[in-house]
């Protein structure tokens, strides 16, 4: 049997092909304050990037990066096959996936502004087919699963996943993201109950609460821990006890493109839950690790040279903590 690690950790999301591209100014400078409810614009690029993407897949190479050998559960179209060998020569376990007979894989185009502020477009294609896969047979295959990230995906699929999770007594990790825009309330509700884990940004955090209308301390008592990423403020974990960690970002090398920071902050947040490490260890191993995805173009184009990583840490948080994670932290 493939050797997983300590956790087998099964990743569930969209799986997708990002076009990124960069405009040499600010979107607000095209915005006119009182036709906002007409907007017809065209920016200009002067870049563009063709990189494999998709949040399920992205957090999966993140894990893998580090050493987890994580599952990948998705649905792709039958364009795959290249994206395919690039996951599995990096570590990422591919066999569960689905390949559609009729659907391309699912497309992320984003346009990113000198600020930083991004306009996106997604077309699913063959993610909508992630709503017919189980996971009870892949956990069965494996000999069980320890933990199911449900990332954004085909909304019907997110809620099968999280349903059969409560349901075989799989635990859970919400990470409803990019999707909460689309989803109503109760679906929210239903995604997110009795998760392990919630991750989600700041603005996501509030939306949350706003579309669900539970208040903070009424999602903290329905989940385990409440992971909220905060921008250039870092990230906080927080259970109905209260406060568990607040870390701070590292110091960047470079700003090269935001796409995909977040993944890697999930990726290394779990990998940290994977090897047993606080969640204060978890979130700097996160932070540290959406650090390099912010200096790269692309959300997998990163590469971890382990000695390089852990003498970051170590400046960011302290020898002691980068001990702790050398400990764990095994060259891939």
């Amino acid at each position: 049997m493939t050797d997983f690690g300590p956790m087998r950790i099964c990743v569930t999301g969209s799986v997708a092909t990002d076009h990124l591209m960069t405009f040499p100014g600010s979107f607000t400078d095209s915005l006119v304050a009182d036709q906002l409810h007409a907007i017809s614009l065209s920016f200009l690029v002067d870049d563009l990037q063709v990189r494999r993407g998709g949040v399920g897949a992205n957090i999966a190479f993140g894990l893998a990066s580090l050493g987890v050998r994580p599952i990948l559960l998705a649905a792709v179209g039958h364009d795959f096959a290249d994206y395919r060998s690039w996951l599995d020569r990096h570590g990422v376990d591919t066999t569960a996936v689905l390949e559609s007979e009729v659907a391309h894989t699912a497309r992320f185009v984003c346009t990113t502004d000198t600020a930083h502020n991004q306009i996106a477009s997604f077309y699913p294609g063959a993610m909508v087919e992630a709503r017919n896969i189980e996971i009870g047979p892949v956990a069965e295959r494996f000999g069980g699963l320890d933990l199911v990230v449900v990332g954004p995906n085909d909304p019907e699929a997110m809620l099968r996943h999280t349903e059969e999770c409560r349901e075989r007594g799989i635990p859970f990790a919400a990470d409803p993201s990019q999707q909460l825009a689309s989803m109503d309330g109760e679906s929210i509700r239903r995604l997110i109950d009795g998760a392990a884990y919630l991750f989600t940004n700041e603005y996501e955090a509030a939306l949350t609460e706003q579309k669900t209308g539970w208040s903070a301390a009424e999602i903290l008592d329905r989940v385990g821990l409440r992971v909220t990423t905060l921008g250039k403020n870092g990230a906080k974990v927080e259970s109905s006890e209260g406060e568990l960690a607040r870390v701070a970002v590292p110091a960047e090398r470079g700003l090269a493109d935001p796409t995909g920071v977040g993944d890697a902050f999930r990726a290394g947040y779990l990998a940290g839950v994977g090897w047993g490490l606080s969640a204060q260890r978890s979130a700097e191993l996160g932070s540290m690790l959406a650090t390099l995805v912010i200096e790269t173009v692309g959300t997998q184009e990163y590469e971890l040279d382990h000695a390089d990583f852990q003498s970051r840490f170590a400046e960011a948080y302290g020898q002691s903590a980068a001990d702790e994670l050398s400990a764990v932290l095994q060259p891939v």
